[in-house]
């Protein structure tokens, strides 16, 4: 592991737990992030990006052990799941909690994913909470998949903007997001 990699890590954990907003690279494409658990820090991530109340973020989490704190029980299926999968998967997962009001949804579902980066792995490791992470884009515009195509508006409204990958061009799509049936049987809400 480099020591830009630990720098970059160090000052965006710092921020974290100052409860401030970062904009760094996911898993998936760029995103703003905050710690899950502090309701203050998801009102003022919201207001950066303009998104409107009721329209829950995807949390990332460190692994399943973490994923048992916000949700009350574990679906059949999941650790399954979770095996098979091949490129990033948010999973809708029912009876949220120990979560910022914000992130749970109007049927008291949360979206968690654990990201396979080893940053995003990292950040949510260290900080020991799940990580909001929503798209770096103003409410309504184009998601960036490179750093290169964040709005210059969210640059400057985020508290610190981690430089780690952002020359990089290699773009990934918006991760899977699926719903876990009762019978353990997946449903596609956004491929």
């Amino acid at each position: 592991m480099s020591s830009f990699f630990r720098q970059e890590v160090d000052a965006a954990i710092d921020c974290l737990l100052m409860q401030q907003i970062i904009l760094y690279p996911t898993d998936t494409v760029w995103g703003l992030g905050c710690d899950a658990e502090v309701p203050r820090s998801v009102e003022k991530l919201y207001k950066i990006k303009g998104r409107p109340e009721g329209k829950p973020s995807i949390v990332l989490v460190a692994d399943l052990k973490m994923l048992t704190r916000y949700v009350t029980e574990i679906p059949e299926g999941l650790e399954a799941a979770l095996a098979a999968q091949t490129r990033p998967t948010t999973y809708i997962l029912p009876a949220a909690q120990h979560l910022a009001p914000q992130l749970v949804g109007p049927d008291g579902t949360v979206g968690l994913r654990i990201p396979q980066d080893e940053f995003c792995h990292k950040l949510v490791l260290r900080l020991g909470h799940g990580l909001v992470s929503t798209s770096a884009n103003l409410s309504g515009e184009p998601t960036p998949a490179t750093f290169a195509s964040v709005d210059p508006r969210v640059i400057r409204s985020v508290d610190y903007v981690v430089n780690w990958r952002q020359d990089d061009t290699t773009t990934v799509a918006p991760s899977r997001v699926v719903r876990l049936g009762a019978d353990g049987q997946l449903e596609v809400v956004r491929e």
